[in-house]
């Protein structure tokens, strides 16, 4: 019975040394992993003017609302009691109109992507400054993104493949660079 009670107390000072174990370096991994985690990188969600500028039609979201409809009166009569022409519609020519704002950056600049082998890179350029919007690595690929004061690099990698942009502003306008290694 005294050798039955004295391994049963092994048994449980063993167990709670294991738990004490893998609870404190669960700790030290999860302190250690929660400084050095960062957010995964938002994409953009291609709009209407995106879609109409490369020739495809406009995606449907689910979080798109459908514009509100003109209006359901009749339409003017000109001087002649005929209805008058409806209004023409832009040529695909035009210019789009700038991205929708996100949220994602409170400048003005103006919103311009560059499509890569590796990925997406949004930037808004400003005159003497440039913001990240987004970086969307492309399928296989890693990314890796470098901010200071003067430049943003992103850098996309698939094996022996690199794709770079990188926007430098340093006393000029902002200028983007894309290399392909």
């Amino acid at each position: 019975m005294a050798a039955m009670r004295r391994g049963l107390l092994h048994v449980l000072a063993w167990l709670l040394a294991t738990g004490a174990a893998v609870t404190l370096s669960w700790w030290g991994v999860h302190t250690v992993m929660a400084g050095t985690a960062y957010d995964p990188p938002r994409a953009l969600p291609i709009t209407a003017a995106d879609a109409q500028a490369q020739g495809a039609p406009a995606p449907i979201s689910g979080t798109t609302r459908p514009e509100p409809s003109k209006s359901t009166k009749a339409p003017e009569k000109n001087d002649s009691g005929e209805p008058s022409p409806a209004p023409s519609k832009p040529s695909r020519s035009a210019k789009p109109s700038p991205a929708p704002s996100t949220g994602a950056s409170a400048d003005s600049g103006e919103i311009r992507a560059y499509d890569t082998e590796g990925g997406r890179v949004v930037l808004s350029l400003g005159d003497e400054y440039a913001t990240l919007v987004s970086a969307t690595p492309g399928s296989g690929w890693s990314m890796q993104v470098w901010k200071t004061e003067a430049w943003i690099r992103v850098d996309f990698a698939s094996g022996a493949d690199r794709v770079s942009v990188f926007c430098t502003w340093h006393d000029s306008a902002p200028r983007v660079d894309v290399q392909n290694f």
